[in-house]
């Protein structure tokens, strides 16, 4: 996996600065997350990998059933077509996921994994988008996942700083602090 990223960083660097050049990051953005699903399905997986497909009909499968929904711009083609001719197609996953993280450091968003003992509805998760904003003083994207386990309660984690408000995160506490 880390070789993966380390190869794919020089193609999601490149793809943002054509992006951030031509003002479309959501657009590319929109483009690379529908590639990057699309290169993940067996059937185009088989495409892909099979020698006796040229290169010229790979980028052609891949770049018509992206843009069977929506047209993708025309930078956004031609990086398909390089990332077909170098080998590096398989790779849209990490280079999506790389160019994400990018996008967001330039807009100040950080994302925020949130782990709920119970589902959140959509007024709860808004105030505590709100509350966690305001706590981190930074627009925050939620990703909210629900674990039992917590028995009651959140666990939020932004980069590096954690804050465990839940059932059993307050247990485990008490019981270090009992020595149990």
């Amino acid at each position: 996996m880390a070789e993966k990223v380390t190869i794919a960083r020089p193609y999601a660097e490149a793809a943002f600065s054509l992006a951030l050049g031509a003002g479309a990051l959501e657009a590319w953005s929109q483009a690379l997350e529908r590639l990057a699903a699309l290169v993940t399905l067996d059937e185009v997986r088989t495409v892909l990998l099979d020698p006796k497909v040229d290169d010229d009909s790979k980028a052609r499968v891949l770049l018509e059933l992206a843009g069977a929904d929506q047209p993708l711009p025309e930078a956004v083609q031609n990086f398909v077509r390089l990332l077909v001719q170098n080998d590096r197609v398989l790779l849209l996953p990490e280079i999506h996921a790389l160019f994400v993280a990018r996008k967001n450091d330039h807009e100040g968003v950080a994302v925020a994994k949130v782990t709920s003992a119970f589902p959140l509805d959509d007024a709860a998760r808004e105030r505590l988008k709100q509350d966690l904003e305001a706590h981190f003083k930074k627009k925050l994207q939620l990703e909210v996942a629900v674990d039992p386990d917590l028995i009651g309660g959140v666990r939020v984690q932004v980069g590096d700083e954690v804050i465990d408000a839940s059932v059993r995160g307050k247990l485990a506490n008490l019981a270090a602090a009992l020595k149990i």
